[in-house]
């Protein structure tokens, strides 16, 4: 019996389109279904009861929800084309940065797109501190391990995002003259088909993020 493969997403979440990418990188075929956010749907509220959030996979009628733990799935059940590394150490050192990239930099990206003055200049601090950390650790050596896209590729394409919300907003934390081995590694996600093809449109993109974020920077 053929399996079913469901993923309730959104078109302007991250989080959502990095699933699509890891499905794609897989070769799975999948339905996908669009949530709109500010009217969520029975059938999501009823997969993701605890967090009423998107992406939510959903294989053969069992449901998985959170991105990161989405991606282990998806690894774990479909075993071409791996995603983390066989090697226990380097499986946690994987695991440990794309939590690192969702927990410590994303949130301070955002608040830096979402915040004015004095707020804004700590945030872009805090997002270029952990920069900081990405860089050196890029430097040393490739912090992923490897040559194939992987678990913290697929993580780190919230780099890409942040050059379009760099854009909308007027604020500047990745640079090529500040981060060096971070903007290469930007480009190179950029530049990957596959990953191009899980963008949004960059204009429309731009519109949704200002909705998005800029809601927060006009109640101030």
């Amino acid at each position: 019996m053929a399996e079913e493969v469901k993923l309730f997403g959104a078109w302007g979440s991250p989080y959502s389109r990095r699933i699509e990418l890891a499905l794609k990188l897989k070769g799975l075929q999948f339905e996908y279904i669009e949530e709109n956010l500010y009217n969520k749907s029975p059938a999501l509220l009823k997969y993701n009861p605890v967090h009423k959030k998107v992406p939510v996979l959903v294989h053969n009628g069992k449901p998985v929800a959170e991105s990161l733990v989405i991606l282990e799935y998806i690894d774990e059940t479909w075993k071409h084309n791996p995603f983390l590394p066989t090697d226990p150490y380097e499986k946690a050192k994987a695991r440990f940065w794309a939590r690192f990239i969702d927990e410590k930099f994303w949130p301070a990206a955002k608040k830096a797109m979402a915040s004015r003055g004095r707020e804004r200049e700590e945030a872009i601090e805090e997002a270029q501190q952990h920069l900081k950390t990405l860089e050196s650790e890029l430097k040393e050596k490739k912090i992923f391990g490897r040559e194939s896209l992987g678990f913290v590729d697929i993580a780190a394409h919230l780099l890409v995002w942040l050059v379009v919300a760099q854009e909308a907003f007027g604020v500047e934390i990745l640079t090529e003259e500040k981060f060096p081995a971070v903007h290469e590694l930007y480009q190179r996600l950029a530049d990957e088909a596959v990953f191009k093809e899980c963008m949004p449109p960059k204009e429309q993109l731009i519109v949704y993020l200002k909705v998005r974020l800029g809601a927060s920077t006009a109640s101030k």
